[in-house]
């Protein structure tokens, strides 16, 4: 089943001196529900202005977006909104987590947006979260007690709260180790995969981007899809 479509999508912005700068040219793809899908690219090759389009963040300037069969321009601002906040969770290089927050308090935080059981049941939620991402130990931790892969760990719980059915992890591993970010990656697909929830990972990493099972290189603004075996070759220097 397919959960989200990028049909022959662009976006461009003008500059100053009245050009045309095209960031994305022509983009299509389809994202199965469950699936986990790598997109590399070096900088400036459009990666953060496509992470903006698939979190439903941006629109494009020409081209379609559909997310669960339903049209993106089909859907005023405030109900694209709610079904980004229901829907996506997004996992950052830097973590992003609240200062003077424990870590039970940060993975709560989507939910304070939430209604319902989802809204009375949030700690219980958030909790149970944190147990399943390996923290049930450190719930009551400040994000500056925390090592980098603990808190990408309950960056990790926080996108995974409000049962999301879209994630995608911008440069997931940047700001860590080799050994710990293979941990957290490792992480991610299964509590993804357990979950049933579709995962999209941008980086710049091949060995990152190789754990995925279907995998995109972006160049200049343009999505094609790339052999396993070519990632792993392609270092950093050249993507």
């Amino acid at each position: 089943m397919t959960l989200l479509t990028l049909e022959a999508v662009t976006r461009s912005v003008e500059l100053p001196d009245g050009e045309r700068l095209d960031i994305l040219r022509g983009v299509d793809l389809e994202v199965e529900v469950g699936d986990h899908v790598s997109i590399v690219g070096r900088s400036g090759s459009g990666k953060s202005t496509l992470l903006n389009l698939l979190g439903l963040l941006d629109t494009p300037t020409s081209g379609r977006i559909l997310f669960g069969g339903e049209p993106l321009e089909a859907l005023s601002g405030g109900r694209r909104d709610r079904k980004r906040g229901s829907d996506i969770g997004f996992i950052f290089q830097q973590f992003n987590l609240l200062p003077g927050r424990t870590a039970l308090e940060n993975a709560m935080t989507p939910l304070m947006y939430s209604s319902g059981r989802q809204f009375w049941n949030r700690a219980r939620i958030a909790t149970e979260m944190l147990e399943r991402v390996g923290l049930g130990h450190r719930m009551a931790s400040m994000p500056e007690k925390l090592s980098g892969g603990e808190q990408q760990r309950v960056a990790i719980a926080r996108a995974l709260v409000r049962g999301p059915r879209l994630i995608l992890a911008d440069e997931p591993t940047g700001a860590l180790d080799i050994e710990t970010g293979a941990s957290v990656m490792k992480l991610l697909d299964d509590v993804a995969e357990q979950s049933g929830a579709a995962l999209i990972t941008i980086t710049h990493d091949a060995n990152v981007a190789a754990l995925a099972r279907r995998h995109y290189r972006l160049d200049r603004g343009v999505l094609a899809p790339v052999d396993v075996n070519r990632v792993l070759a392609l270092s950093e220097a050249t993507l």
